[in-house]
């Protein structure tokens, strides 16, 4: 049986009966007393996110989840279209946190627990274009300053000042963060 050393950013487990996604997790050993494992948990079906402690080595019952690679086609009112690759079939997923970072064409990987859709798992970094952005000034760089963006999915990201409208930029799709500009050869 899985114990709390089982634990990885993204597995789902069963706890108090619920689906919930491990969102982020925390191994401690204090100077006193036993180790403890800090995480948060986030419930599948709700979208409510948990603190939870367990003591080292726990017994925790881990879910065996399934993902498979389909590509996002449209939004459509309040779910996503998305198609498999392999048999061309459609299916419609509720919208979720992570539409920030999805355009048309683009590969996600959907987790399923049987016929059951989790969540979908999106690459770790996405190239977006700025699509709406204030003019950078000249010499103005010195302090590492930033300015807000608005990438072609409608999301806001904080840019360095050099960064123009029209550029392609890298976005980190876990933290939501800029991590470079794009040449485009």
């Amino acid at each position: 049986m899985p114990t709390t050393a089982d634990i990885r950013n993204g597995a789902v487990l069963l706890y108090k009966g619920k689906r919930m996604k491990v969102v982020s997790f925390q191994h401690v050993k204090p100077g006193k007393g036993g180790a403890f494992v800090r995480t948060k948990l986030k419930d599948i079906q709700s979208g409510k996110v948990i603190d939870v402690t367990f003591n080292a080595g726990a017994r925790i019952e881990l879910i065996r989840v399934e993902a498979k690679t389909m590509q996002y086609l449209y939004q459509d009112g309040d779910s996503f279209v998305f198609m498999d690759n392999e048999t061309f079939d459609q299916i419609s997923v509720p919208v979720d946190e992570e539409k920030n970072f999805l355009k048309p064409g683009m590969n996600v990987d959907l987790l399923f627990d049987g016929s059951e859709i989790l969540s979908l798992r999106l690459p770790a970094h996405v190239e977006l274009e700025v699509t709406e952005t204030e003019p950078g000034v000249r010499g103005n760089t010195a302090t590492g300053a930033t300015k807000p963006a608005i990438l072609e999915t409608g999301h806001t990201v904080q840019v360095p000042l050099f960064i123009d409208l029209g550029d392609v930029i890298k976005v980190d799709t876990r933290t939501g963060e800029y991590i470079e500009r794009v040449k485009i050869s």
